[in-house]
């Protein structure tokens, strides 16, 4: 026990250069998978953003709720639909979306927050048509209510920042007649990062990273990298939206991005403010 206060110490020295370099800088942060439906991990995560805060550096947080929405789908007797990973959503099932991103998964997500000493603000991309979307066309299936981001107005987000709050934003857009749109979260959380111009986009997942074909992860890659292994069919499925909207975001301005294990207890401070990271980081 007596070695235990120095280990502390010792940790904190490791995270020192890192609170320097990201200080007063913005993190994005998409929030989903396990670390959503599971007590423990939902905890440590609350606190890994409310200690961002407190040492100065600026997290937003976009988060998602696909099994949330399923659930309440099939309570009221609606099946859910899929094309190529995309909720159909007709106008019932928006409404749904609606509830549960902007109402009861939003608001958890803040509750959480301000429990573990944060001061949380929920917005849906509808609040001050910060999220501006268009339906997203498919080539052999309409999607209904599924939407695309065409512009991002991050006010509001950069007013929040400056009074120490910590925005906690629903992927939902309206469009410019007024209709509402379901929009990917990955999605959102680059192109919130673009704008914000963001030292970092974290990528929360269910899975330790981008893995090679042999199951070991890789812990760097560079654009050119990604390229490869998407053409030599590494690449593939739930992973390539993810790396798709990150390279995209580091073209855009952002520094880096990451995908991480959102399975691990605090893999939000491991990934920011330790040498080795709980997952993969895409640079530029």
């Amino acid at each position: 026990m007596s070695s235990h206060p120095r280990n502390t110490a010792s940790i904190l020295m490791e995270a020192l250069p890192y609170i320097q370099k990201y200080s007063g800088k913005t993190i994005v942060v998409k929030y989903g998978g396990n670390a959503m439906t599971e007590p423990a991990l939902q905890q440590s995560f609350a606190r890994d953003i409310v200690l961002l805060k407190q040492v100065g550096i600026n997290p937003v947080v976009i988060h998602g709720g696909g099994p949330q929405i399923g659930d309440l789908l099939k309570k009221i007797g609606k099946e859910s639909h899929f094309v190529d990973g995309m909720r159909v959503t007709d106008a019932e099932t928006m409404d749904v979306v609606q509830m549960v991103l902007g109402g009861l998964v939003n608001k958890q997500i803040v509750n959480m927050i301000n429990q573990a000493g944060g001061r949380a603000i929920g917005l849906t991309g509808k609040d001050g048509n910060m999220i501006i979307a268009r339906k997203l066309e498919h080539a052999t299936v309409d999607l209904g209510h599924v939407g695309e981001v065409t512009e991002i107005d991050a006010s509001v987000v950069k007013m929040l920042e400056e009074d120490r709050f910590i925005p906690v934003i629903a992927p939902i857009g309206v469009g410019k007649d007024g209709t509402s749109y379901n929009i990917n979260a990955d999605i959102v959380a680059g192109k919130m990062a673009e704008v914000l111009n963001a030292e970092r986009l974290l990528l929360l997942t269910n899975t330790p990273g981008v893995l090679n074909k042999a199951g070991t992860l890789l812990e760097v890659l560079s654009q050119q990298d990604i390229q490869d292994l998407i053409a030599d069919g590494t690449i593939q499925g739930g992973m390539l939206p993810k790396l798709t909207c990150a390279t995209d975001a580091i073209a855009a301005g952002a520094k880096s991005a990451s995908i991480i294990d959102g399975r691990v207890p605090h893999a939000v401070l491991l990934e920011l403010l330790t040498d080795q990271g709980v997952g993969t980081m895409v640079t530029r």
